[in-house]
């Protein structure tokens, strides 16, 4: 099971992601349940993609893929806590996303300053 969280996916400072996202250099995505958004909001600008549903969008051999999601362009990730961020980070790896970082949780993306929508 443990298998499953390697590290291949950095970490990057909540306020590096912020800073990076608002230069338009990262991708934001919130792999967190509707629930989840419609309780707190979620990154202003980045994408809402449920982890359920990532590895289709992020494929861009799948029908269903989102272009905004690019394997050459560096995304960051968040959930509630980390765990599921770390999951998707690695699904990304997977299908050959280069450069992807695990920002933690939302609460991370706020304290680095982030905004947020509602």
């Amino acid at each position: 099971m443990f298998g499953l969280f390697r590290s291949s996916a950095a970490r990057i400072p909540p306020q590096e992601a912020v800073q990076r996202h608002a230069r338009g250099e990262l991708t934001v995505i919130d792999v967190r349940d509707i629930s989840e958004i419609r309780a707190s909001g979620t990154a202003a600008g980045g994408l809402h993609v449920p982890l359920m549903r990532l590895a289709m969008v992020a494929d861009p051999r799948h029908p269903d893929h989102l272009p905004e999601l690019d394997p050459s362009r560096p995304v960051a990730l968040f959930c509630a806590a980390g765990g599921r961020s770390q999951a998707g980070c690695e699904m990304l790896a997977k299908l050959g996303y280069a450069q992807v970082y695990n920002i933690g949780g939302f609460g991370d993306w706020c304290a680095g300053g982030g905004k947020v929508a509602r």
